[in-house]
């Protein structure tokens, strides 16, 4: 059973042919960092992430059972401005699925196709 007080995502994959490729294209998106790892037999990137504060952190990863797919699951990152990420998406080899769409109270979200073939959903409350 799942704590009260929990976000049911805890950690999130992002599956990736291409590493290097991959990592560039999320660090231009969202300008940041990914650190590389390697745990067992998968290569890693993993996104900027701070203990104790609210959302969950993730990685690109690049092993055998590791397959992008633009139908499987869908995760939302969380970036100040949508419409600035958006803007940097083609220019660094992915493609705008949905542009800036209004949620109503719960901010905006847009889609775009990454340079794995991943639909990634962006989410920003401004």
């Amino acid at each position: 059973m799942m704590a009260e007080k929990v976000n049911p995502v805890g950690w999130f994959e992002i599956p990736v042919t291409d590493l290097v490729r991959a990592r560039e294209f999320y660090e231009h998106i969202f300008e940041v960092k990914l650190e590389e790892h390697r745990m067992d037999d998968v290569d890693m990137a993993w996104f900027p992430m701070q203990e104790g504060v609210y959302g969950a952190a993730g990685t690109l990863a690049r092993g055998k059972n590791y397959k992008p797919s633009s139908d499987g699951v869908l995760v939302y990152l969380t970036t100040p401005d949508i419409d600035a990420a958006l803007s940097r998406v083609e220019k660094n080899g992915g493609r705008v699925l949905a542009a800036k769409t209004s949620i109503g109270e719960y901010g905006f979200i847009g889609l775009f196709l990454d340079t794995e073939g991943n639909r990634i959903g962006i989410h920003s409350m401004t």
